[in-house]
């Protein structure tokens, strides 16, 4: 029995009441549709729209890199260590930084950079939220610091809901430092309502899916 167990029980004692018997642990109910990989992206990319975001569908590598070529130009950009990002080119791009392991230099760079360039873990197309695990491959900061936040989203991770990202990742705290869930651009609004974006993160946010 711990501390606060003893402290309550003499409470109750004090009070007139029994032991209480523990509470009953309910049961989960995770329920996971099926819905095709196709509407599942037209899903997502709807949600995306709905939030202020801009979506894009990549037929190739090639198009992945040249949507994110038009979009940055001559940068600066810092990119994550993700795999895809490599595998499409992005990380090779002019003006791109990456490979960074010195946690100072990345954040004097997410500081300065007007993009962040990262992939997601999984996407949820119901919500068109994104979900960013903490890993030396993925820096948080990245996708929190540059006004304009550009995830790459391979289609094999985009996930029904969250029921679906809950029966894949039960216990993220066992796999991560964080899990981040970024559902369109950062907004918040004052005391009048007057809705402002980008006041806690970035400001403008592009889901491409490769």
């Amino acid at each position: 029995m711990t501390a606060r167990d003893e402290i309550l029980k003499s409470a109750r004692e004090a009070l007139g009441g029994g032991d209480v018997q523990p509470e009953a642990t309910p049961a989960a109910r995770i329920r996971i549709p099926e819905v095709a990989l196709e509407a599942r992206i037209a899903s997502l990319f709807r949600a995306v729209c709905a939030l202020a975001g801009k979506t894009f569908l990549a037929g190739s590598p090639a198009d992945a890199q040249a949507y994110v070529a038009a979009l940055i130009g001559s940068g600066p950009a810092v990119a994550s260590n993700a795999a895809v990002l490599r595998e499409c080119g992005i990380a090779d791009l002019a003006g791109v930084q990456t490979g960074f392991t010195d946690l100072q230099e990345l954040r004097q760079a997410c500081a300065s950079a007007p993009f962040g360039i990262t992939s997601a873990d999984y996407a949820l197309a119901d919500t068109g939220t994104l979900v960013m695990l903490s890993s030396p491959q993925e820096a948080r900061m990245i996708s929190l610091l540059p006004p304009v936040h550009i995830a790459v989203v391979p289609r094999s991770r985009i996930l029904s809901g969250l029921d679906e990202l809950l029966s894949l990742v039960p216990r993220p705290g066992e796999i991560s430092s964080s899990m981040v869930l970024i559902t369109g651009p950062s907004r918040t609004a004052d005391i009048e309502q007057i809705l402002v974006r980008g006041v806690h993160g970035p400001g403008e946010i592009h889901v491409l899916v490769s």
